[in-house]
């Protein structure tokens, strides 16, 4: 009789860690699947604006500011261009209704290094290479149950500092994709806290990093991170096709972009989308699984990268696929909503 009271008592037990390490980990599922959102997204999906993010593209990266830079300014400008860039970025969340908010991080531009390929000619800089305040952009929708659970996008606004490319499809369009996820959900309340991050990867360090480690010594929890970057962009021999690549590198991550092919297919939204494990952490998201946040994915047109214009001045807005950028917001937002709904998959 005692044994079988002990064996319950210690059933019991395990059932209720169970529980409370699941909570711990910010995993609500307890069930199927709750679609209950799809009212919401039907409605959401149809305000995403491709004209809105080809004029957003233009202005970034075509004849407005050309680039996106800490180390070069427009003639008769005193701001650098990621400056403006920045000023602008600000303007767009504010009339989605957003406030923002920045970091600082120092930072260099890369040297150049001519030896080596062109898309890859980014060096260590050189020892007396100046150095530049960079900024980090925050937009906080705050979650009005879970609102130290964070749904993050990221995606990094600067173009490339060691050579005058415009940065359209890396990450022009990237960050105009984050912006009109913004500016869909402007009126949409959510459980959790929606976090955008507008960061630089092409100067050194990243400034992801530096919101990463913000973020892990707040103490608040990440629930995933999406980073959009070089959204819709793929070699020439898949022209005409709408793709996306959720590239992963944890377990969790593989979770993730499981959960995007079954939202591409559920709500058939047309991408030939498929995931691609990488070795080790990577871009914006690698810096949050660098800082214990397992729960991270990259959105990306195709992988290995195929862009023929890769880290080169022929970067630009001209050769941005808009459709295939647009689908894969719908996407993104699909996963923004499935997860406020369900917690991680």
């Amino acid at each position: 009789m005692r044994t079988h009271i002990r064996k319950e008592i210690l059933l019991l037990s395990l059932i209720l860690l169970l529980l409370n390490l699941q909570e711990i980990s910010g995993q609500t599922e307890t069930g199927p699947a709750d679609f209950s959102y799809e009212d919401t997204y039907r409605k959401l999906v149809y305000k995403v604006d491709k004209d809105r993010i080809l004029k957003g593209v233009y202005y970034l990266a075509d004849g407005t500011l050309q680039r996106r830079v800490l180390n070069w300014s427009r003639p008769g400008h005193s701001l650098s261009s990621l400056e403006e860039a920045d000023k602008w970025i600000h303007k767009q969340l504010h009339r989605s209704g957003y406030n923002t908010s920045t970091d600082t991080t120092m930072v260099r531009a890369f040297s150049r290094d001519l030896s080596k390929p062109l898309a890859h000619q980014y060096a260590t800089p050189h020892k007396n290479s100046p150095w530049y305040i960079a900024r980090n952009i925050f937009a906080r929708k705050e979650g009005n149950e879970y609102p130290n659970e964070l749904i993050i996008i990221v995606a990094h606004k600067d173009s490339q500092s060691w050579i005058e490319s415009p940065g359209a499809n890396d990450n022009a369009v990237g960050t105009c994709g984050a912006l009109e996820l913004a500016a869909v959900l402007e009126k949409y309340q959510p459980k959790h806290t929606f976090l955008f991050i507008f960061c630089n990867e092409e100067h050194t360090p990243w400034t992801s990093v530096t919101a990463a480690e913000a973020i892990k010594a707040s103490g608040e929890k990440i629930l995933a991170v999406i980073n959009l970057d070089g959204i819709g962009v793929k070699s020439l021999s898949q022209a005409g096709q709408l793709t996306n690549v959720t590239r992963y590198t944890t377990p969790e991550g593989e979770r993730l972009a499981d959960m995007m092919a079954m939202l591409n297919t559920r709500h058939t939204i047309g991408l030939e989308q498929s995931k691609y494990m990488s070795k080790r952490p990577g871009d914006d998201d690698g810096s949050f699984i660098n800082a214990g946040f397992p729960w991270a994915v990259l959105n990306i047109g195709s992988m290995p990268y195929g862009d023929p214009n890769y880290h080169t001045e022929e970067d630009t807005a001209d050769k941005v696929d808009y459709e295939n950028a647009k689908v894969t917001v719908q996407l993104t937002l699909a996963a923004l909503l499935y997860l406020d709904t369900n917690g991680r998959p």
